[in-house]
């Protein structure tokens, strides 16, 4: 079970540029209320100026929040881009951005091909993708959290997803952005058992974990989409991580087909249910923390 100290708590919300307005709009102590922190990608933040800067500092003002990358290719060909670093690391420090992930993918060949695409599951990418997340870290001052992602091939496979995955968290000494629905979507593709899977992973590294819906293509084919209402076996997946490793803070990722903010604010609380569920005494995971913080303080 991970004592580790996380950079938030309790459930969270991507924020999306669609969903700044209805959010807005909503009752602020009924969003406050629920959600404890958000997360942005910073490619859709960084510059960004006027009506809309200001708008974003309204939530930067209220709540902690993460990044998560899309645009680093941390497995790419491609050099690292450091102009990005660069401004990645003013923005954090202009908005107080409490943590950086990436995926475990790469989406640069000469230019940027719109798409996470897998990285080969063997010890020479181990090596390649370990130093630039070191790098990076490097660039940034601070660890980052390196996501496992869902993918649909493993071309030129010579470890196992775990392996890999635990391989790279280990040789580049970051942390891990745990996706229940990920490996629930893998677990279907690639007929493993997701709880096995989930056991291996190195529950002292999560920084904090994502939960998200997905589009079942065919019955031994599962798109991840964040376009849907989460599934009961991601959830009672997200159930078994709690138990195995203790509450980290979650964040619901919903990226299109936006319902109406009451039922995306209805799932963020789910995710509270079940971190309560797990949390001593009944009390809630930011009570949990702050507790821990204060004894550590004595």
């Amino acid at each position: 079970m991970s004592h580790r100290r996380h950079p938030v708590t309790g459930a969270g919300l991507g924020l999306r540029r669609a969903l700044l307005g209805p959010l807005h709009a909503y009752d602020p102590e009924s969003v406050s209320g629920i959600v404890s922190f958000m997360e942005v990608a910073p490619e859709n933040w960084i510059n960004v100026g006027g009506k809309r800067k200001k708008v974003f500092e309204y939530f930067t003002d209220r709540f902690p929040f993460v990044c998560h990358g899309l645009s680093l290719s941390i497995g790419g060909p491609s050099p690292l881009d450091r102009t990005f670093i660069h401004k990645l690391r003013q923005f954090m420090d202009e908005y107080k951005i409490r943590a950086y992930s990436e995926h475990l993918s790469y989406c640069t060949d000469d230019g940027h091909l719109y798409d996470l695409m897998p990285i080969p599951f063997t010890a020479e990418a181990v090596t390649y993708v370990a130093g630039r997340i070191g790098q990076v870290q490097d660039m940034l001052g601070q660890r980052i959290a390196i996501e496992n992602v869902s993918y649909y091939a493993a071309p030129g496979a010579e470890l196992s997803e775990i392996d890999f995955i635990n391989a790279v968290i280990t040789e580049a000494d970051c942390d891990l952005l745990l996706d229940v629905n990920n490996i629930y979507v893998n677990s279907v593709n690639h007929c493993y058992d997701p709880v096995e899977f989930l056991r291996a992973l190195p529950g002292d590294r999560i920084a904090y974990g994502h939960i998200a819906g997905h589009f079942n293509e065919a019955e031994d084919l599962i798109i991840d989409t964040h376009g849907a209402d989460i599934i009961g076996g991601v959830w009672e997946l997200l159930d078994k991580a709690y138990e195995l490793f203790g509450v980290f803070p979650t964040l619901l990722e919903r990226d299109f087909n936006l319902p109406p903010v009451a039922e995306l604010l209805n799932e963020v609380q789910q995710i509270r249910q079940i971190q309560e569920k797990w949390s001593p005494q009944g009390r809630s995971y930011e009570e949990q923390e702050n507790t821990d913080d204060s004894r550590r303080s004595a």
